[in-house]
């Protein structure tokens, strides 16, 4: 197998927001109940339609668990099953799903599948896509590793008003690179040698990991040279209002706009249909390409896309338990809890941690 050291996944090499406030040892998930996720829907059921939407309460499942019981123990097509996302299994979670709404009486059975609550449900014209959800609110308990250990609310809050100011890096999760971060190492071998014998699916996400990668690398890049919150010459920049995107002509006349989180630089998941960058801003995106031998071409079987440098921490708060510190956050959709966490703690939140689910595949 062609490989390159760098091509495991390994968090702890990207630079910190805030590395001039010291991290915390605590822990994350010492129980499922420890780390909580709400799904916040694109749009709530109009009470009319074919589908019904069903908010569902799990814990300690994945949301395949409860997608295959609809489908093998309810007796549903899996074609007619919808939801907007993955949620994580050792967790708390509340996420929607979708159901022909013929089949309404069968969501009784769902209680013979432990560690499941129906919580809502209402009729819809349309069944749940992925993607259909505008984020997540987070509420996850950091307990003290040890009897010696001190977490201190004051300086999350810290934490939390710098991300708030300037935004939190977009860096790709654990969640994304597989059991030991491998996921790109093979991801790199289908892209050179263009054989593997796997099935679709997994090609997607072992190539979709290999994308993911490189995205993290470009964005430690643009920290390392003081460019998180600036744009170049060439970037294509997106509009946090608008979600519009557009080059980057005279970078001396955007930079304040991004400065003021008006709008930020977009990174490159390359494939065969995305908006690429120009000048000297993609000089900065082939150093990524060339430090792995790999060229543009290399991702012709994907369609490619841009994603945000950063994104916005907001309802961030702060409550001291005898437990420990939950902190709560919203985060937008495709967004990780892990990157926040980790400024917090300065370290990789999931370390020594169980493995948690992985977030629908990415262009």
């Amino acid at each position: 197998m062609t490989s390159f050291p760098n091509l495991r996944f390994d968090f702890d090499v990207y630079p910190y927001l805030t590395p001039d406030l010291p991290g915390m040892d605590g822990v994350i998930r010492h129980q499922a109940r420890d780390f909580q996720v709400d799904e916040v829907p694109a749009y709530s059921p109009s009470g009319q339609g074919e589908h019904l939407l069903v908010l569902i309460e799990k814990e300690g499942l994945t949301t395949r668990d409860v997608f295959e019981f609809l489908r093998d123990r309810l007796h549903i097509n899996e074609a007619h099953i919808g939801v907007a996302g993955l949620k994580d299994k050792h967790a708390l979670t509340r996420q929607w799903f979708s159901i022909p709404a013929r089949h309404e009486e069968r969501l009784e059975s769902l209680s013979e599948l432990p560690g499941v609550r129906v919580l809502e449900r209402g009729l819809h014209p349309h069944k749940l896509k992925t993607g259909h959800l505008r984020g997540n609110r987070f509420r996850i308990l950091i307990r003290p590793s040890s009897e010696a250990s001190r977490l201190s609310k004051e300086l999350v809050e810290a934490v939390f008003h710098e991300l708030e100011r300037r935004g939190v890096p977009n860096y790709y999760g654990p969640q994304r690179f597989g059991i030991g971060g491998l996921n790109p190492v093979k991801g790199y071998e289908l892209v050179k040698k263009g054989k593997i014998h796997s099935p679709t699916w997994l090609k997607k996400l072992l190539v979709s990991s290999l994308q993911s990668l490189l995205f993290n690398d470009w964005l430690a890049l643009r920290m390392e040279r003081g460019l998180f919150d600036q744009v170049i010459e060439g970037d294509v920049a997106k509009k946090h209002d608008t979600g519009g995107e557009f080059v980057v002509r005279e970078a001396v006349l955007e930079t304040p706009r991004a400065q003021r989180f008006e709008i930020s630089a977009t990174g490159p998941l390359y494939g065969k249909k995305y908006r690429e960058a120009e000048g000297e801003a993609r000089v900065l995106e082939d150093q990524i390409l060339q430090r792995y031998d790999l060229e543009r071409h290399h991702f012709a079987s994907r369609r490619g896309d841009r994603r945000l440098i950063r994104f916005p921490l907001t309802e961030s708060s702060v409550e001291e338990t005898s437990e420990g510190l939950w902190v709560s956050f919203f985060l937008p959709k495709g967004a990780y809890a892990t990157t926040v966490l980790r400024e917090i703690m300065k370290k990789n939140p999931e370390e020594g941690e169980l493995e948690t689910e992985s977030e629908e595949t990415q262009p």
